[in-house]
């Protein structure tokens, strides 16, 4: 049996937005029945040839209006010409039921400001206004034709009374509804610059800005993530530390933009051999910590010999004035983290052994 949710879910769709879309369609099918009600039912117009002819009218209109709604944006129908379209029905409805309501006609001068009012989440302000204005050249059409042709039903004066209220409520509610719009677009706006400014700052507490690595507090809650898999029964887990050799040479020699360069080229280089995965991180100055989740040592240690190998590649630095080149390389520290041991302790182990690398003359990996 089909629950309500997935009733509605067949009748309006998954779509936020066409869900969205779909439900004024609903209000204004709802509306047309409530109008239509008051004005052609018991002791009204019931039975009249015109009121059979404007209810199937009406009903043909929201019939044909729902797959378009549904398919709008697959055949590239835009909102704001299916909610220009759905104005102009509308207008068509009420000015032909206003026609042919006899003293019932008033009930639809209430419901031209309406359309506006539902038409304003869709169509912009000016769109909006042009609307208006088809709306009252119609109807005030309309009524100079019913007062010129049948004066005794549709007195003159009469008319010009009930243009002028429709014409003061329309325009009352563009105005207002165009403020609305102005007042919407704003609030998007800074919306957007909330959402472009949250990015920002979530980029700035996760990534370091000069090689656009995971930054080090990024990398600490990583790191309290994996101990939490590996608490649960998951694989080994290897933990590096990378410096780059002679990098104080580098930036004395060379300059501080050299040695930005050198950051910026290290970075790439290395995540390029980054499995899926895995992290690395800026851990300070020239120093980065390199984490491998399900890892074994031999395998850790292939990540970093390829991880050498790129920078081995690199375009060496050169000194400004006398030409003089240093290549790129880096030591590298490994360690495994073991079964119940604490995370700075398997860091230290992999610093110790870094250490070693570079007491063993450096661009070399050496394992605790």
């Amino acid at each position: 049996m089909i629950t309500r949710r997935e009733a509605a879910r067949m009748l309006f769709g998954a779509d936020r937005k066409l869900h969205r879309m779909l439900q004024y369609w609903a209000g204004t099918a709802i509306m047309y029945t409530i109008v239509i009600g008051l004005m052609f039912g018991p002791g009204a117009l019931e039975g009249q040839p015109q009121a059979r002819a404007i209810c199937l009218y009406v009903a043909a209109g929201v019939a044909v209006f729902y797959p378009l709604v549904r398919i709008g944006a697959r055949i590239g129908l835009a909102p704001t010409i299916l909610a220009g379209l759905q104005g102009v029905f509308s207008i068509s409805c009420h000015v032909w039921g206003y026609a042919i309501a006899g003293p019932m006609r008033g009930v639809t001068l209430v419901g031209l400001p309406v359309i506006v009012v539902f038409c304003v989440f869709a169509l912009r302000p000016r769109q909006t206004l042009t609307l208006t204005a088809f709306n009252l050249a119609v109807m005030g059409g309309t009524m100079r034709w019913l007062a010129t042709h049948d004066p005794v039903h549709f007195p003159p004066a009469a008319e010009a009374v009930n243009f002028a209220f429709v014409a003061v409520a329309s325009l009352a509610v563009t105005l207002l509804t165009g403020e609305m719009s102005k007042l919407r677009a704003r609030l998007k706006t800074q919306k957007d610059d909330l959402l472009t400014a949250l990015d920002t700052i979530r980029t700035l507490a996760t990534i370091d800005e000069l090689t656009k690595l995971t930054n080090r507090r990024h990398m600490n809650e990583l790191l309290a993530q994996e101990e939490r898999r590996r608490d649960a029964g998951g694989g080994p887990t290897c933990i590096a530390l990378l410096d780059i050799d002679f990098f104080k040479r580098i930036n004395d020699s060379f300059g501080h933009a050299a040695g930005d360069t050198v950051l910026r080229d290290f970075a790439q280089a290395t995540r390029a051999e980054l499995r899926e995965g895995d992290a690395l991180a800026r851990w300070g100055g020239e120093e980065f910590l390199l984490m491998l989740p399900n890892t074994t040592p031999a395998s850790a240690r292939a990540v970093l010999e390829r991880m050498r190998e790129r920078v081995a590649a690199l375009a060496p630095a050169v000194e400004p004035g006398s030409g003089a080149e240093h290549r790129v390389s880096f030591s590298a520290g490994l360690s495994i983290w073991q079964p119940d041991e604490p995370i700075v302790d398997t860091v230290n182990r992999a610093d110790k052994a870094l250490y070693a690398a570079k007491a063993a003359g450096r661009n070399r990996v050496v394992e605790a």
